[in-house]
C-alpha cells in the first residue's frame, strides 16, 4: 500500500495551516488552522510524525496522524526550532538579551523532552548561526561549539560533557549521517600566515593530528561549507574568501575541496572561472554536482575520483537539487535570474522539461521525488507571493496566490522516513496538468527602428555551451592520473605555441621573398583590387590555421568549441575563396 501523500505546511500574515499534498491540495482536516498573525516558526520532525510551531505566545507540538496537542511551552519569543533525530529532544531558541544592569542574561537555548514535556538543558547561545546542536542519526552522539572547542554529549545526558575536540581555534563543525561511527569534520580558520584546514575524526579518537582520517589544508579561505555525502565516505569543502585580490568577482573567490575518509584529499578542478554557486551531491554518495563560472554558469556532474562525468553546458543557473531518490536533478536559475529549470534524468542525462518559475524565493522537492514546490516568500519579495507544486515533467498541479495586503513567509514538505517512496521510472512525456502552462511568452528584444525591417541577427553575448558526456570524451584503455593529466596538457599547449610560432614565422618569410625577389620572378596574381586581393589573402590564412586544428586533433588533443567551429566553417570558406579566385 503506497503510503499517504505528504503534506505541505503554510506559514503567513493569514495564519498557519497545512495542505493536502498531490492530488488533492485541500486543506488538512487533521491539523487545525493557527489564525494568529505572529507565527514566527515551525519545524517538523525527521520523519514527519510530529510538528511544532510558535505562535507568539506559546511553542506547540502535536501528532501530524491523530491531531493530538502533545506538548505546549511557554516560550513566545522562539524563533528558532528542530527535533532531534528520533523525537526524543526539541530545541528551541530565542534572542539572546543581558540584563538591564548588564549582567549575563538568561539561558537562551533549552532542549526539552518531548515526552515528559522536562527541560532537559539551558545554554547561553548568543549567535543565531549554527545555533542548534547536531546529533547522530541514532541519539548517541550530540556536539555544539563552544568558545572553539566542541563538547560531546552522550545518550541525550547534557549534564555531562563526555568528551571534547579542542584544536586551535574551531570555527565550524559537522556529525556525519548515517549509522555508527560517527565521524566528524572540523574547520579551523588560518591565522598568521598558517593555512585552514579541515579534519576528519572517528568518534571519540581525537588524539591528536595522528588520529585524524583525513587532514586537508588551504589558503585562500575566510569561511567554508562543509557537506557530507549520505553514506558518510567523503566532505565536499568549499572555500570562500570574502575579497577577490585579482578584482574578478564581487563575490569573493571560491574553492571546492574533496576530502575521503580513507585519507586521500583532492582540489576539484573546475573548468570555468567565476563563483561557485551550488554544490550538492546525488543521494547515492557516488556523484556530486557543481554549478560554477561567471553567467552564464556552468554545471558538471563528477564522480568521487573527482572526474567530470556529464557537462550539462552553460545557462542561466545558480542552484542544483537532486530528487530524494537521486533519479532527478533540477538546475534552477532564481534569485537575480528569471526562474528558468531544467529537469534533467540523471540516468541517460536527457533533457524532460524546462518550466519557468519566475520570482521564485524558494524550492523543494517532495518526498515522493515526483513533485516540487516553488513559492515567492515574504520578505525577499512582498508583491506576488504565493507557491506552485509542479511535476517535475513541467505542469503546474497546483497555485496558490496569496490576496493583496496579505503576506507568505514560508513553506515546507512533510518529511517521511527512508524507502516510504522508492524510484519510480523516469517520466518524459508531461503528465496532465490541472493548470494552464505557466511558461510565459519570450520577451521580445528591442530593435531601434533603422533595423526594425531587417532581419533579425543573432545579438547573443555569450554563446551557450551544449550539454556534452565527459565519459565518452574521455573513454581510453587506462585513466590518467591527475600528475600525467596535468603534464599532458602542458606538453600539449608548448606543441601548440610552437606550431604558431612556425607559422608566424613562415608567414613573415613568404611575406619578405617577393619584396627581395630578383625582378625578372613572375609576379603574383592579383584582382586589381586591393580589397579583393586582402579577402583572399585572409581566407587563405584562416584554411590554413583550419588545417593545423585538424592535425592538432588528428593527433588527439581535444579541441575548444570555439575551435570545433571553426573546422565546421571550411566548407564555406573554400566555396568563397574559389568564387573570388574565378572573379580575377
Amino acid at each position: 500500500m503506497a503510503p499517504p501523500a505528504p503534506l505541505l505546511a503554510v506559514r503567513g500574515s493569514e495564519g498557519l495551516y497545512m495542505v493536502n499534498g498531490p492530488p488533492s491540495f485541500a486543506e488538512s482536516t487533521a491539523f487545525r488552522r493557527d489564525s494568529g498573525k505572529n507565527c514566527k516558526a515551525v519545524a517538523f520532525s525527521k520523519d514527519g510524525s510530529l510538528f511544532a510551531w510558535c505562535n507568539g505566545e506559546k511553542v506547540n507540538v502535536v501528532n501530524v496522524t491523530s491531531a493530538e496537542l502533545l506538548r505546549s511551552f511557554d516560550l513566545p519569543k522562539t524563533v528558532c526550532l528542530e527535533f532531534s533525530p528520533k523525537n526524543t529532544v526539541l530545541a528551541t531558541w530565542q534572542p539572546y538579551a543581558t540584563a538591564k544592569d548588564g549582567t549575563a542574561g538568561v539561558p537562551n537555548l533549552q532542549l526539552h523532552d518531548v515526552k515528559t514535556g522536562k527541560c532537559l538543558k539551558s545554554f547561553i547561545q548568543k549567535k543565531m548561526q549554527n545555533w542548534c546542536p547536531c546529533w547522530a542519526d541514532d541519539e548517541s552522539v550530540c556536539a555544539r561549539n563552544v568558545n572553539n572547542e566542541v563538547h560531546f554529549f552522550e545518550n541525550n545526558n547534557f549534564n555531562t560533557i563526555a568528551n571534547k575536540l579542542h584544536l586551535q581555534k574551531v570555527n565550524d563543525f559537522v556529525l556525519s549521517p548515517g549509522a555508527q561511527p560517527t565521524k566528524v569534520a572540523v574547520y579551523v580558520p588560518g591565522s598568521k600566515g598558517a593555512p585552514s584546514f579541515v579534519r576528519l575524526y572517528q568518534y571519540p579518537n581525537f588524539g591528536g593530528p595522528q588520529s585524524a582520517l583525513a587532514n586537508k589544508s588551504f589558503f585562500k579561505a575566510d569561511k567554508v561549507t562543509m557537506l557530507w555525502n549520505k553514506k558518510a565516505t567523503a566532505v565536499l569543502v568549499i572555500a570562500s574568501t570574502d575579497v577577490d585580490k585579482t578584482g574578478a568577482s564581487y563575490y569573493g573567490e571560491q574553492t571546492l575541496h574533496y576530502i575521503a575518509t580513507n585519507g586521500e584529499s583532492a582540489v576539484v578542478q573546475l573548468p570555468k572561472n567565476g563563483p561557485i554557486y551550488d554544490v550538492v551531491w546525488n543521494p547515492n554518495s557516488v556523484e556530486f554536482c557543481a554549478v560554477y563560472g561567471f553567467m552564464p554558469a556552468k554545471a558538471t556532474v563528477f564522480n568521487l575520483k573527482c572526474d567530470p562525468v556529464f557537462d550539462f553546458g552553460t545557462g542561466p543557473r545558480n542552484a542544483a537539487y537532486y530528487s530524494p531518490q537521486g533519479h532527478v536533478l533540477v538546475l534552477a536559475g532564481f534569485g537575480n535570474l528569471r526562474g528558468q529549470m531544467e529537469v534533467w534524468d540523471v540516468k541517460s542525462y536527457k533533457l524532460i522539461s524546462k518550466p519557468v518559475a519566475s520570482d521564485s524565493t524558494y524550492f523543494a522537492w517532495c518526498p515522493d521525488g515526483e513533485h516540487i514546490v516553488t513559492a515567492t516568500c515574504a520578505p525577499r519579495l512582498r508583491v506576488s507571493n504565493g507557491y506552485k507544486v509542479w511535476h517535475y515533467t513541467g505542469p503546474v498541479l497546483h497555485s496558490h496566490a496569496v490576496p493583496p495586503g496579505e503576506e507568505l513567509w514560508h513553506v515546507c514538505w512533510q518529511p517521511c522516513p527512508d524507502g516510504a517512496f522508492p524510484a519510480q521510472a523516469v517520466k518524459h512525456q508531461a503528465v496532465p496538468g490541472e493548470l494552464p502552462s505557466a511558461e510565459p511568452r519570450p520577451a521580445q528584444a528591442y530593435r531601434p527602428p533603422a533595423l526594425r525591417n531587417r532581419p533579425a541577427a543573432s545579438s547573443k553575448l555569450h554563446e551557450d555551451e551544449p550539454p556534452q558526456n565527459m565519459k565518452q570524451l574521455g573513454s581510453s584503455d587506462k585513466p590518467l592520473s591527475k600528475t600525467a593529466l596535468k603534464n599532458q596538457r602542458k606538453h600539449e599547449a608548448k606543441k601548440a605555441a610552437k606550431q604558431e610560432a612556425r607559422a608566424d614565422a613562415n608567414q613573415e618569410t613568404a611575406q619578405s621573398v617577393p619584396q627581395s625577389a630578383p625582378r625578372s620572378a613572375a609576379p603574383p596574381v592579383t584582382s586589381g583590387d586591393p580589397e579583393v586581393d586582402k579577402k583572399i589573402k585572409n581566407l587563405k590564412k584562416k584554411l590554413k590555421a583550419i588545417e593545423q586544428l585538424k592535425e592538432q586533433a588528428a593527433a588527439g588533443k581535444q579541441l575548444e568549441k570555439n575551435q570545433l567551429e571553426k573546422i565546421q566553417k571550411e566548407t564555406a570558406l573554400l566555396q568563397e575563396l574559389e568564387d573570388l579566385e574565378l572573379g580575377l
